[in-house]
């Protein structure tokens, strides 16, 4: 059954308590999620987005009980990837010829998902939808995060629909962000800003200001996951600017795969050097090949300093700091310093090729990084406990 957020919205998305992975096996989700679908009554009734495809039937069974649907006069797919429009399919089976408002890229990828030619209507920023004592406004976001995301505004009512925006993979019966535990929330919404849309932050900080450059007063924000926004809402459009400025708390991660412990000594004894030299700094140290990747990836958005260590196998690196290193390209830090180490026992070219790809990746790379010949002995362990020093010192 749906729930009412106001006399005119109600949610009438689906909670997935059982999901642990998402976006193929890219990104896990511990704490599961939810598909946030709204429907708006007013003289005229909008749907705004739908759930993914495997809760279609159930949606559309659960929607009736809200609404016939053939008194559903138009839906707004403010994003087209299918944990939002994955019910489509189905709903329109019922209701074949109602207008779907969505941006011209959305258009585009809607076919491309469903091939199916249904009745589009485009919209860009600042068009709108008169629904009777409402009105829909439309803001184009693209990028944030598909070319052809957007966010909606009901007037009247005072809810941004932000869709991926202000969102977290996070399932709860409480819908609001005044009845949940806001460590595990705030935890989460990092999660999500940190592997989603890091390499969109410049777009993040623009679309902001220019949507609170309208002065329009919000007391709602409906994300498509996760929570609702309802106590202080623009509590996390601050966050999200903070996030989106090169962010970085006073921490250094260090991260590291090792063959048979050489690497990991290596870590521990820098870690060490960097806990004498600053005993304010956090320091965190994460196996690659144990650790979950998205934590990993979280940490790194949090630290100002990150340094990278493989043995050397094969003449290059472990595929788990091989992976690690890709993502961190695709996600486009910025304002951050890293440096490279690792054990080796005859070639050692993993350091240089840790450097490289940081380099590559925009990091500010400290130097050559560190080396150790097989198993490092105490003269071996007091080098890299000197070189934690130098990191420390070199901020």
């Amino acid at each position: 059954m749906g729930k009412n957020l106001t006399t005119k919205v109600t949610w009438v998305g689906k909670v997935d308590w059982e999901l642990k992975k998402f976006h193929g096996d890219e990104y896990s989700t511990r704490k599961g999620s939810s598909y946030n679908s709204y429907l708006v009554r007013d003289s005229k009734n909008v749907l705004i987005d739908t759930v993914w495809q495997p809760f279609d039937k159930e949606f559309v069974t659960s929607l009736r009980q809200e609404i016939d649907l053939n008194d559903i006069d138009y839906i707004v797919a403010n994003h087209a990837e299918i944990d939002h429009s994955g019910a489509l399919p189905e709903l329109m089976r019922h209701i074949p010829d109602t207008p779907i408002y969505c941006t011209a890229n959305a258009v585009k990828s809607l076919k491309g998902h469903y091939h199916q030619d249904w009745n589009f209507v485009t919209v860009k920023t600042g068009d709108t939808l008169d629904l009777g004592n409402t009105k829909l406004i439309f803001v184009e976001a693209p990028m944030l995060h598909w070319p052809d995301s957007m966010f909606c505004y009901l007037t009247g009512e005072n809810i941004l629909f932000s869709n991926d925006a202000f969102g977290q993979h996070y399932a709860t019966e409480s819908l609001y962000n005044d009845a949940v535990d806001n460590a595990e929330l705030y935890a989460e919404a990092i999660k999500y800003y940190a592997n989603i849309l890091t390499p969109f932050s410049p777009l993040v900080t623009k679309k902001i200001n220019e949507v609170l450059g309208f002065g329009l007063p919000v007391e709602l924000i409906c994300p498509s996951h996760g929570i609702i926004w309802k106590e202080n809402p623009t509590q996390i459009v601050r966050t999200y600017l903070k996030w989106a400025d090169s962010y970085q708390e006073n921490q250094i991660s260090i991260v590291y795969d090792s063959m048979w412990g050489a690497t990991r000594r290596m870590a521990e004894a820098i870690a060490g050097g960097i806990r004498s030299q600053d005993a304010d700094v956090t320091v965190k140290l994460m196996n690659a090949a144990k650790e979950d990747k998205n934590d990993v990836i979280t940490e790194i958005f949090r630290s100002k300093t990150v340094l990278i260590g493989s043995s050397t196998i094969n003449r290059g690196i472990l595929h788990s700091i091989g992976g690690l290193l890709e993502m961190i390209k695709g996600l486009k830090f910025t304002g951050k310093s890293a440096a490279a180490f690792g054990s080796y026992g005859w070639s050692g070219e993993s350091v240089g090729h840790i450097a490289k790809a940081l380099a590559e990746s925009g990091f500010r790379v400290h130097d050559e990084g560190i080396r150790t010949l097989w198993v490092p002995d105490e003269a071996a362990l007091s080098n890299c406990e000197a070189y934690g020093k130098t990191i420390a010192r070199d901020q």
